[in-house]
């Protein structure tokens, strides 16, 4: 129904008129890029920024206390100094009031001492190094070898997809403990590489399934039917349309992995088929001092303090990852949000401006 002297621009062509509704989060996203908007859910996660800070400063902290290579820290010691232990029983020198101290101190040894002497602050700083850089190798390559496999399973099908997916539940079906051990005693992997590339050549399943589900979805999509109309290679539309398009899968299972690593890593050090001396992970501290829980539990407690911080707060990046990237993810409006779109006025429709624009238009005189 029109209003008698003023033409119907919502039906005329090239006018739009704005919507009746538009939700809070769809506001504050307009004329944002996706990765614009991906980003800002991500940073309004607190508990996925909470983990991020902590797990930069967990990094930070092993980096510039002992240092890395031939740059040195700025703690006294290293983890091959063996001084004399400093307490009867090595007990460390941390003092906290809520744990009973008099006061806050660190001490010369606040993580305690073995029984050769040897810092564990210092050895726990190093195990944390060593760990960092296993999950770092084994999530790139993981995540190399996941993704090719699962792009290719899903993008070509047929023959390959059997015979890639078939390889992947025989592999799948095997405990992972049981064929890293086996597979790293084997080939004597004992150092900090090679833990981690053999860690790496058996965690690539989950990966490479969740990617060739998300390839069997958009390979038959409009843009993909489209690229292959322009002449694009089968290369191209895998890796420049259709990866892109399952980013989220990938990182959000990428850090994932990357937990589930650092429980790999520790199992393996536990059982003795992971990183062995001289080299030092926080696996291979708790394998070591396991029969020192009762009688020296600070040996113990600490790596496996650091081991569930790590995790957790890797698991927490994921969490926040995976709602940033859902596209079907909703955030749910603060009261505060709600009271300032209420008293924020509202832009004038197309019939209201039509209006003003003609009462304001001057009468023609006869």
């Amino acid at each position: 129904m029109t209003t008698p002297g003023i033409p119907d621009l919502q039906h005329e062509p090239g006018v739009t008129a704005e919507p009746e509704e538009i939700t809070l989060e769809q506001k504050e996203t307009v004329g944002l890029s996706q990765a614009q908007i991906v980003r800002r859910r991500f940073f309004r996660h607190k508990g996925a920024m909470i983990s991020m800070f902590m797990l930069i400063f967990i990094l930070l902290l092993s980096v510039t206390s002992i240092g890395v290579g031939p740059i040195p820290g700025w703690w006294q010691w290293s983890p091959y100094d063996r001084p004399p232990p400093l307490n009867p029983r090595g007990e460390p020198t941390l003092e906290i009031p809520l744990f009973g101290g008099t006061g806050f101190s660190i001490g010369s040894h606040p993580f305690g001492q073995d029984e050769t002497g040897r810092d564990m602050f210092a050895a726990t700083m190093l195990g944390i190094q060593n760990t960092m850089v296993v999950i770092v190798v084994l999530g790139l390559l993981s995540t190399t070898i996941g993704v090719v496999v699962g792009a290719v399973a899903g993008y070509f099908g047929g023959w390959w997809d059997s015979v890639l997916m078939r390889l992947t539940d025989t592999i799948i079906i095997i405990p992972l403990i049981l064929i890293t051990a086996v597979a790293g005693y084997s080939l004597g992997a004992t150092g900090v590489l090679a833990v981690a590339m053999v860690m790496g050549l058996f965690l690539w399943m989950g990966l490479a399934r969740l990617v060739r589900a998300e390839f069997l979805a958009l390979r038959e999509r409009e843009f993909v039917d489209a690229a292959r109309v322009a002449g694009a290679s089968s290369s191209r539309i895998i890796f420049k349309h259709i990866l892109p398009n399952s980013v989220g899968v990938v990182v959000v299972n990428v850090t994932l992995l990357m937990g589930t690593g650092i429980l790999t890593e520790v199992a393996l050090g536990f059982l003795g088929f992971g990183i062995q001396p001289p080299n030092i992970s926080l696996g291979s501290l708790i394998s070591q001092y396991q029969g020192a829980f009762t009688t020296r539990p600070w040996l113990f407690v600490w790596p496996g303090v650091f081991i569930i911080a790590i995790v957790l707060c890797i698991q927490f990046i994921g969490d926040g990852l995976r709602d940033a990237f859902d596209p079907r993810q909703k955030r749910i409006p603060k009261q505060k949000d709600l009271k300032a779109a209420a008293t924020t006025p509202a832009a004038p429709t197309v019939q209201g401006a039509v209006m003003v624009e003609a009462d304001e238009k001057p009468k023609s005189t006869p």
